[in-house]
């Protein structure tokens, strides 16, 4: 049995919406905007990409290419490009119904070609994230040479999501679904269980997004606030107690111009990747 592109892509789109639910500092939610962007960006972004993502048949670098190319038509500036990059594997992985998913996953992964190289250069020359730069091996302003999965790793020690592809996406499936299942096993509010992730990404890791924009040093600064917050959010009962000093902290890294992007991207990954698990045939090892 095949699963529906169409139930991918509502999976894709509800993921968004869960992201977009939670108060996580530094990055754009309900309960601000920020970084000249909106959350009607986000959703609008979302609802865009999600057609291109999961055509069903298509090659991952058609998908990523697509996506992008959408919610560029949509929204004119770069909102999804990481999630793009995590998701549409994760897409393409969802059609292999027969095997887990983290399996399929594994499978799409070791073939990715140049062909879908190419094409996910093309995609991120187009998105224009900032602090791209240029690269001696590998630019995407030229035309590739090698696999998307070896490109991936030529940029995995700095960038956390080329890193997944390294390691068949195991900050998905090992740390962020810890995070999550935790979270929801104690608070019925998805938000919760959203940030909870968030959290774990950003305190786990230097986010490679305020790295590239702003230096380690920068990031390690809100990587150690993000370390207290996570123990905070672990250690609480009720986590609107929390809210309004998220809400301050949120405040004060969008003034500063730091965005931890990367965590929100990997967070909105593991999201899909669970909803993707809650529709997928069962099957003995599901997961």
């Amino acid at each position: 049995m095949t699963v529906p592109a169409a139930a991918v892509a509502a999976a894709f789109v509800a993921a968004c919406r869960d992201e977009l639910g939670a108060p996580k500092p530094g990055n754009v939610h309900v309960f601000a905007d920020g970084h000249r962007m909106s959350v009607a960006d986000f959703l609008r972004s979302a609802d865009a990409a999600a057609g291109p993502l999961t055509e069903t048949g298509a090659r991952v670098g058609a998908r990523i290419l697509g996506a992008v190319a959408a919610t560029r038509a949509m929204v004119g500036t770069n909102t999804n490009l990481g999630i793009i990059l995590l998701c549409a594997p994760l897409a393409a992985a969802a059609e292999l119904a027969t095997t887990t998913l983290r399996d399929a996953l594994a499978g799409v992964l070791e073939n990715l070609d140049v062909a879908d190289a190419d094409l996910a250069f093309q995609a991120i020359a187009l998105a224009a994230p900032g602090g791209l730069g240029h690269a001696e091996r590998h630019d995407v302003h030229a035309s590739a040479t090698v696999t998307l999965s070896q490109a991936m790793a030529e940029a995995a020690e700095r960038d956390r999501i080329a890193h997944q592809f390294s390691t068949g996406f195991e900050d998905i499936f090992d740390r962020g679904r810890a995070c999550f299942d935790q979270a929801a096993a104690r608070w019925r509010d998805p938000k919760w269980a959203a940030l909870a992730v968030y959290l774990g990404f950003l305190a786990a890791f230097s986010d490679t997004h305020i790295v590239r924009r702003h230096g380690i040093a920068a990031a390690e600064d809100v990587r150690r606030t993000g370390q207290e917050f996570e123990s905070r959010l672990q250690a609480s009962d009720d986590p609107t107690d929390l809210l309004a000093d998220l809400l301050a902290w949120d405040t004060d890294l969008k003034q500063r111009g730091l965005n931890p992007g990367t965590s929100a991207d990997l967070t909105v990954a593991t999201l899909f990747a669970r909803r993707l698990i809650g529709i997928l045939p069962p099957t003995p090892n599901s997961g």
